[in-house]
């Protein structure tokens, strides 16, 4: 199949830009996110799932935690996407003089973003290179009535130099992430 046929549709696939933060053993951290779905039907039991690439710092965190939050971001925050997006939390705080509060899960919720969910993972799902998180959301709320932060937008608002080094990754990553696609373990999870 040729990527290109269907690249348009795949790109209306991402979710607004989010710092999904997170926190085990007393280390916080946040990263960037742009796959994000509501997983539920109930108003009484909303869920979410969420995709984090397995060799993120967040990854073990959020799996050992069994919790994270969604913060997402306002239009004005794009420069969230280098502080969170383009550095590891193993060699920098990125959470450091940033203003936030801890709720029902334990995970950090940014005090300054467009609204957040607290969640608390009750299942996940092996993609090989990520694993896809489920998550019954405990809290939440939004503090604006303007849209969020798209990842399209971003991408055009992005500066070059950033969004150089954002693909740069991406594809440094495109080797690793065939190969373990490869091998995906079909274990059910358990908690």
């Amino acid at each position: 199949m040729e990527y290109q046929r269907i690249a348009p549709m795949m790109g209306l696939l991402w979710s607004p830009v989010a710092a999904v933060t997170s926190c085990q053993y007393g280390k916080a951290n946040a990263q960037i996110a742009v796959a994000i779905a509501a997983a539920s039907i109930v108003p009484s039991m909303p869920r979410v799932i969420i995709q984090i690439y397995k060799r993120n710092y967040s990854h073990d965190l959020i799996y050992h935690s069994k919790a994270f939050a969604v913060n997402f971001l306002r239009k004005d925050q794009l420069h969230w996407i280098k502080d969170f997006g383009l550095v590891s939390g193993r060699n920098v705080n990125k959470l450091s003089g940033i203003p936030y509060e801890v709720k029902g899960s334990g995970s950090p919720i940014l005090k300054d973003c467009w609204g957040y969910l607290d969640c608390r993972v009750v299942n996940t799902m092996d993609g090989g290179d990520m694993t896809c998180f489920l998550a019954e959301v405990l809290d939440g709320d939004t503090f604006s009535d303007a849209e969020p932060l798209w990842w399209r937008q971003a991408r055009r608002e992005l500066p070059a130099e950033w969004l150089d080094q954002w693909n740069d990754q991406i594809a440094a990553e495109i080797d690793f992430s065939t190969e373990q696609m490869k091998r995906i373990d079909y274990t059910p999870w358990q908690p």
